[in-house]
């Protein structure tokens, strides 16, 4: 575990979904640090302390469904609005009337939508990893089955409910090892190999995840944390994110095409998929994003983009947030 982590303090904040866990560090401006899938806050560990050393009260949390935060029943719990709401929430609990707001993977849509929906509480969005992409075009089921021709792309696998949950949970640390890595720089297959974000007809993710190594940046004891959280939990509250991405769609119909015009970051990993897939999507940022302060692809760096290059990724925060206006 990470030497800082015992500077960290715990805590938990109510919420429209029920209870929040918090991970907080230092004092000064509130910078809100949202994870992603299969992830907790801990994924931000290298980052509270460098934020609070830098000036801000850096707080990262267990998104609803994940860790210690609550996890309510119902699917329709965990759709886009009520995670915003969850954020709302957590900047008010805080004694703050506003934050900025940083994701990585899941949580960068979760933090671009936080900032479109509310701009009085969210001054400025930094998104890790996944572009920001307004809503629009075709119901993101229909979009996600013609992704995968003779196979099916992992967002359609996952959208079904128990049968992901099926494949990860007798074995959950073993699928985690294999996610992390097939998804590293340093030990995702190589090119030309079957992707691992598809599912052969009738098969199981994990059948392309490496096997037998860890990437560099996460150690047994990283493992431990991770597998410890969801081996505790379950995996429904964390899937039924995919699950509600037809809501999402429906619910911000009235933001169709919609702009965040706070002050942005993006920083993506080169060798991440969700880079390729979503290149065009980088190249309208002037009109998705016209807040835009800097933009960056890591070369070299997979989709973990905070644990797989931190130093990289602390310095192009810390300068962002330094040039933000007060």
């Amino acid at each position: 575990m990470d030497q800082n982590a015992a500077e960290i303090t715990h805590r938990s904040i109510s919420s429209p979904g029920g209870r929040i866990h918090l991970a907080e560090q230092g004092t000064g401006p509130l910078v809100l640090l949202v994870h992603g899938f299969p992830e907790s806050w801990y994924s931000w560990r290298h980052q509270l302390p460098v934020l609070a050393a830098a000036g801000y009260r850096a707080v990262a949390l267990d998104v609803r469904g994940y860790g210690r935060s609550s996890k309510p029943a119902a699917t329709d719990a965990y759709r886009m609005l009520a995670l915003v709401e969850d954020n709302v929430a957590v900047v008010h609990a805080l004694g703050e009337e506003s934050a900025v707001v940083v994701g990585h993977d899941w949580g960068a849509p979760i933090a671009a939508n936080s900032a479109l929906l509310k701009p009085d509480v969210f001054r400025a969005v930094g998104l890790l990893s996944v572009p920001y992409t307004p809503r629009g075009g075709s119901r993101p089921s229909e979009v996600f089955a013609r992704m995968g021709g003779d196979e099916e792309f992992y967002v359609s696998y996952f959208q079904e409910p128990g049968r992901a949950e099926a494949e990860i949970e007798p074995d959950v640390r073993g699928w985690l090892a294999g996610l992390y890595a097939a998804l590293s720089a340093d030990t995702m297959p190589a090119p030309g190999a079957p992707a691992p974000h598809f599912v052969s007809r009738g098969g199981r993710m994990r059948d392309r995840f490496p096997v037998g190594r860890l990437p560099t940046w996460l150690g047994e004891s990283d493992l431990d944390v991770y597998a410890g959280e969801f081996e505790r939990t379950g995996f429904t509250g964390a899937l039924n994110r995919y699950r509600n991405m037809d809501r999402d769609w429906e619910d911000l119909a009235a933001f169709d095409g919609a702009p965040v015009t706070q002050p942005s970051l993006f920083i993506g990993g080169g060798l991440d998929a969700s880079a390729t897939w979503l290149a065009e999507a980088i190249e309208r940022y002037p009109v998705t994003l016209p807040g835009l302060v800097s933009s960056h692809l890591l070369d070299g760096c997979g989709h973990w983009i905070q644990q797989e290059r931190p130093a990289e990724v602390n310095r192009l925060l810390t300068d962002w947030l330094t040039a933000l206006p007060a």
